[in-house]
């Protein structure tokens, strides 16, 4: 009987609660939604069966997808499912979703169709399905058909495969759109093949260029030769496959050590080449030298500098505190000494620069009680005694997550949207000259960075960007930036970017991601992981860049880095720091070849979360390479010298 009377009144407390308790209203309840279509979302709180006047706010998880404005107007871009977060005051969150329709299909283009296909071998078709939106639709079901499947059949994937001659139309259907045309199969009149390759011996990692030439029955060139390249291997290793990358363009990479053969075929005839691999044996010792400890609070980013008298300095911000940054004198690597710090309104400084005749130091500011989030300019003559000359918060909105110091011009990102930038050459009146913005919809912004006239912006889902603001090769300017060329991958994820001329003539960008599967805990004792990797791009023809690389560590995530004499230094959050050999042509997989040079991870028991490593950013500086860590401070390291017999290998 007690028992019962217990549950009678948990129960009528619990209801007593649900009646007082406050709740978000989102109506409709499952909005649906076409692509191009703007929808006005009613959000309000209920309490006690009561409409409130508490605001609430909506908040697209794929804003460059669906986007919802202040006025709580959806703009639907792309279809899909997409999640939609509603926070009130009091309320706390709920979650919904929005559906936006897949608009009908409207075309199936066939591309680059050929005049003739030689019978015996296989041919890609080349297609693209277009829908009512003007979306390409690589989600699209695309059947494919021959109409004289003795002459040539089309599988799923829509590989065309002849084994007669004749004329026959190939017919490819999504949804009830279909398109068909027109292939003349002729008899093959290939009958060799022959490839060559810039060398017969290397280390994994290396490139080599299989190039293959398709002859007939007289000794004559097939030029139009459809050739497609595969290999097999043999490992030296017993306990490991042969593996590596080849590329339809001959191109071809090693994983591990051991023997490879090349075959590039058409159809019956084919040609073969071998190759021997050693491995890479690039790894180096690295050891901890010193620390700069800060425990209690997280750190961000950092800079190195040779200070104008000669000495070696560091400056590094704070995350989610009390807005401080803090200078350090690095001399001595084994023996960091915080000497200064400058306390601004602010909880984050997230982003230290240090202009490059080492007197001005810039940090960014986000969470200011004024909202006023801009940055700081301060002189840094003499680190020890560091002085605010001045700051700048005209049209810094939301925050200033990022900056950079280019020739007299600060490039400071503004509320995660776009980049101004500052001309300095009075820093105590610093005043904007110029901006740029995307125009894409739901467009964000991360990190920008100037090198040789010409600046890397990192936009999330738009992807890397390459302006030119000095260098001359669009005319563009600080106060007139013009855009040189562009490159956005699948993930949407890019979060920084960093340029780098190769030895071997190729121009690469090295875009970032920066990905929390997990969620990320930004409180005192929270361990964390990332996710994410770098991504190698090749600009070396503006027009065509080209992703050809990678570099991942398994869970773990990409942030800041740095490249110097062809050796990347990256933070890789709770894996630390990773050093990568970039020497030679880079493709494929870059730690699968074995370039990883040497790993460091800064565990510090006494850290804000002890032992709980989440490395910022790293830069080298005078030998030394030094690292911040969100958990534990300011570190240097030092790798040991190069193996003699390195020296002696010659990149490809």
């Amino acid at each position: 009987m007690k028992t019962t009377k217990s549950i009678l009144v948990a129960l009528t407390f619990l209801m007593t609660m649900s009646l007082s308790a406050q709740e978000i209203v989102i109506k409709p309840e499952k909005p649906v939604m076409e692509v191009g279509e703007k929808l006005s979302i009613e959000a309000y709180v209920i309490k006690d069966g009561q409409k409130q006047d508490t605001p609430v706010r909506l908040f697209s998880r794929a804003r460059r997808e669906l986007f919802i404005d202040s006025t709580l107007t959806a703009t639907a871009y792309k279809p899909g499912v997409f999640d939609v977060i509603a926070l009130a005051q009091g309320a706390g969150r709920t979650n919904f979703q929005i559906t936006v329709n897949y608009p009908p299909i409207t075309e199936v283009n066939i591309q680059d169709v050929p005049e003739k296909i030689y019978s015996g071998t296989p041919v890609s078709l080349k297609y693209k399905v277009m829908d009512k939106a003007g979306l390409t639709r690589d989600d699209a079901a695309v059947t494919f058909s021959s109409s004289d499947e003795s002459i040539a059949i089309i599988n799923p994937f829509g590989v065309i495969n002849s084994t007669g001659t004749g004329k026959i139309t190939i017919t490819a259907q999504a949804e009830n759109i279909s398109n068909t045309v027109n292939i003349n199969v002729v008899k093959n009149p290939i009958k060799t093949i022959e490839l060559s390759v810039d060398g017969d011996q290397g280390r994994t990692g290396d490139v080599f260029h299989f190039r293959a030439k398709a002859l007939d029955a007289k000794g004559n060139e097939v030029a139009d030769a459809p050739i497609t390249y595969s290999f097999s291997g043999i490992s030296s290793n017993s306990s490991q496959e042969a593996s590596g990358l080849i590329r339809q363009d001959g191109n071809f990479v090693a994983n591990q050590a051991g023997t490879y053969t090349i075959t590039a075929s058409a159809g019956v005839a084919a040609g073969l080449r071998s190759v021997t691999i050693t491995e890479r044996d690039v790894a180096r010792k690295i050891e901890m030298v010193g620390q700069g400890s800060v425990n209690d609070k997280h750190t961000s980013d950092l800079w190195i500098w040779e200070g104008v008298d000669g000495r070696d300095y560091a400056v590094t911000g704070t995350w989610g505190a009390d807005g401080k940054a803090y200078f350090w004198d690095v001399t001595d690597p084994a023996s960091i000494v915080k000497i200064d710090s400058v306390q601004v309104d602010a909880r984050t400084v997230n982003d230290v620069k240090i202009s490059a005749d080492g007197t001005i130091c810039v940090i960014s500011r986000e969470g200011a009680s004024n909202r006023k989030n801009g940055l700081v300019i301060i002189d840094v003559k003499d680190p020890s005694n560091a002085e605010i000359i001045s700051r700048f918060d005209e049209n810094m909105t939301g925050g200033v997550h990022n900056v950079f110091i280019y020739e007299n011009h600060i490039y400071a990102l503004s509320g995660g949207q776009k980049y101004y930038i500052i001309n300095i050459d009075d820093p105590k009146n610093p005043k904007a000259v110029g901006k740029y913005e995307l125009d894409t919809p739901g467009h964000a912004i991360h990190d920008v960075w100037v090198e040789d006239g010409i600046a890397y912006s990192s936009n999330w889902g738009d992807g890397i960007h390459m302006v030119d603001v000095g260098n001359g090769i669009a005319g563009g300017s600080p106060s007139n930036p013009v855009k040189i060329s562009s490159y956005a991958y699948p993930n949407k994820a890019n979060h920084a970017s960093f340029p780098y001329k190769s030895k071997t003539g190729k121009f690469y960008v090295i875009g970032g991601d920066e990905i929390f599967p997990y969620g990320l805990d930004t409180g005192k004792g929270g361990v964390n992981m990332a996710g994410g990797y770098l991504h190698v791009i090749d600009f070396t023809d503006l027009d065509n860049p080209e992703e050809v690389a990678r570099f991942e560590i398994p869970y773990a995530g990409s942030h800041n880095y740095w490249i110097e004499d062809d050796i990347l230094y990256v933070a890789f959050y709770n894996a630390g720091v990773r050093v990568v050999d970039l020497s030679g042509e880079l493709m494929g997989d870059l730690r699968a070849q074995g370039r990883e040079i040497a790993w460091i991870i800064p565990n510090d028991a006494n850290g804000y979360s002890p032992n709980a490593p989440f490395t910022w950013g790293a830069q080298l500086h005078k030998g030394h390479i030094f690292y911040s860590d969100w958990n534990s401070g300011l570190w240097s390291a030092k790798m040991e010298p190069v193996k003699p017999q390195e020296t002696k290998i010659q990149s490809k």
